[in-house]
Parts: structure tokens; sequence; C-alpha cells
């Protein structure tokens, strides 16, 4: 369904010694900008570019209800995601005043929300849910394989949408009351770990709600048997239609060549799941920051991937990646801007 290019195979090896060159030649001592030389390195690798650019910088925020919420996982009753999507378009969340302050467009989607919206009409909202939530995967299927298929579509035509009205670097958040349980046996069955391994407290849930949450993805794996099944099957089996329309956003993302942020726990599985189905989808992205869900950090290293931050934040709603995006900005800036020691006639460590 998705074509994803090696960045490593189809770049000129040229190009990419021309563009550690351009690095290391800064006037700096080779390395000292830290995470900001790879990141810039990368971005000028997906543009196969020595001047690249961040165009219509988006942040697309997914939202759909969970059945598995039914369980009593989350502190939250599923009516805070219709409630939230208001609080977003109304501009109250963390997340719309962290991308007014850094220039970031924002769009919200509904994915499958219970309730319909009637009436609710805004530039920055696509009304395209799926259902009105997922089933209760601890009972049955989450969606159905039609219900999967379509939710992937629909990412990827998103994302479509924005690349052809000029996006080249887009960023991921989402919304749902019991997702992070989802996410949690996304990864557990993605990477063969219990569920004490992946579940974390979510909304705040205490120790005795992370076990009963560990327990009903154990139990869900082993209904669904999905010990060594497909990406694709887990996400049926276990998904939210948010984080499967991720999923399909993102590798439509990657495919396009624009940079891929993405925020944390719930956001970073859905990277997983598409790094499954698409192995070159990693190079294309940037982890925004390392989230305070136990299972965050052990997840970003069965990836090898480093985040940008670590504030020990679990908020979630692309939060961490409009927090980022400046060092994103920075990264482009010093590669497009900074002098060269033959520039500034500096001298550097070779005479």
């Amino acid at each position: 369904m998705f074509n994803i290019n090696s960045l490593v195979q189809q770049l000129p090896s040229s190009f990419i010694s021309a563009v550690q060159q351009t690095i290391d030649l800064k006037t700096k001592p080779q390395g000292s900008l830290g995470l900001l030389e790879p990141l810039a390195a990368k971005i000028a690798k997906i543009q196969h570019s020595l001047s690249p650019s961040l165009n219509a910088p988006c942040v697309l925020i997914f939202a759909a209800d969970h059945g598995i919420a039914d369980e009593g996982v989350s502190l939250f009753p599923k009516a805070v995601t219709e409630q939230m999507v208001l609080n977003f378009l109304s501009g109250g969340a963390a997340i719309n005043c962290f991308s007014r302050q850094n220039g970031l467009d924002l769009t919200i989607v509904n994915a499958g929300v219970s309730c319909d919206f009637v009436g609710v009409e805004h530039s920055g909202f696509i009304n395209k849910p799926i259902a009105k939530g997922t089933n209760n995967f601890s009972v049955t299927e989450a969606m159905s394989e039609k219900q999967y298929l379509q939710a992937l579509q629909q990412g990827a035509d998103i994302v479509s949408s924005k690349y052809n009205a000029g996006c080249n670097v887009i960023g991921f958040g989402e919304m749902g009351i019991a997702n992070t349980t989802s996410a949690a046996a996304i990864m557990s069955a993605l990477l063969n770990l219990s569920g004490a391994n992946c579940a974390g407290k979510g909304t705040g849930v205490d120790e005795a709600g992370v076990l009963h949450k560990a327990n009903v993805i154990d139990q869900a794996i082993e209904l669904h048997q999905l010990k060594a099944a497909s990406p694709a099957q887990v996400l049926q089996k276990v998904g939210g239609f948010e984080i499967v329309m991720m999923v399909g956003a993102m590798l439509k993302a990657a495919e396009l060549s624009m940079l891929v942020l993405v925020d944390g726990f719930i956001c970073s599985v859905a990277a997983l799941a598409a790094s499954k189905m698409e192995a070159n989808f990693i190079e294309y992205t940037q982890f925004c920051h390392q989230s305070n869900e136990q299972a965050h950090q052990r997840l970003l290293a069965a990836m090898d991937v480093q985040p940008l931050l670590n504030l020990g934040m679990r908020l979630g709603e692309g939060s961490g990646v409009a927090v980022a995006y400046p060092l994103v900005v920075s990264a482009v800036s010093f590669f497009n801007e900074m002098a060269s020691f033959a520039d500034a006639g500096v001298s550097n460590s070779e005479g």
C-alpha cells in the first residue's frame, strides 16, 4: 500500500558526504550542537537539499473513543474525548497554546468519537469518523478488517491533502479516553512483551489500576492470539481508529518525503506499527520527547531512536511535538545560516 524508499540507498554517497561536511565545517567543534546535528542532516537528506526548509508546518490530532474503556481502565468517562475535541476547536488546550506560540497549523480529525458533532463547523476540523468508537477488545475484535483499511486510507488521504497544500513537516497527536490501553496492547503484541511491561498510569490511575490494565492486555493478547500476528492483525484486533488513521498518515508522510514529528507514547506506538509495516519509515521520523509513561523509554529503545526532550510530560495531544518544534527550526537555521570556517576566516582544528 505504501512505498517508502531508504534514504541511505537512494541518495548518492557524494550528497550524503556533502551534508555531513556542511555540518562539520561550521564554526564550531564537531558534534558540539548535539542532537541538532543529526536532526539537520536528517532533514537535508529527506528533502535531498543542501538548503532545507520547513514549509507550512502542521500538527494533526486524531481523536476517537475506545470500547475497552468499558473495562474501567481510565479515570475519565468517554465523554471527555468529545469535550476535549471541542476544547481544541475553541483554542483552549495546551496544544493550541503551543501551536500558536510556534506558528504551527493545527487540524483536529474525528476518527471515531462517540458523538456526531452536529453543527460543528471549523476550518481546522475534519469530521470523518469510521464509527462511534471501537468495540471492547477484551470481548471481540476492536474493528473489522474493512474498518481498519478505511482508517488507514483516510489517514493517508488527509496527509496527501496537507502535502498538496505545501506542507513538508508534519507532527502527530491524539486524543481518546482509554487509548493508552490500546497503545500498550499494540506494543505488547508487536514487541512480545507482557502487559506489565507496557501498561502505565495513562490519565493517572493508581498502581492497582495499572495492574488491571496489564491483566486486560494480557487476556486480550491471548484471546486474539496476537503473539505472532502481523501489524495489520494487531491494529485491527486491539487498535483504535485514531491510532490506525495515524499509522496511515505517518506512512504516507514518509512516502511523500515529509519530516514526521512524533509525540509521546501513543504516537510512538503508531510509529512502531508503521516501522513494522515499512522498514524504512523510521528514517523519516524525529521523536520529540520521552513521555513519563513507564513503557515509553523501553519503546524508544526498541526502535533505536533518541527523542529531543525529556520534560516529564505525559499529556499527549501533540504537545511534545509543539514544544520541540523550535529545536527543529534551530537545526535548519544553523545548517543554512551558520558560517563555515572558510566563510568566517576562522582556523579550524586542522589548521
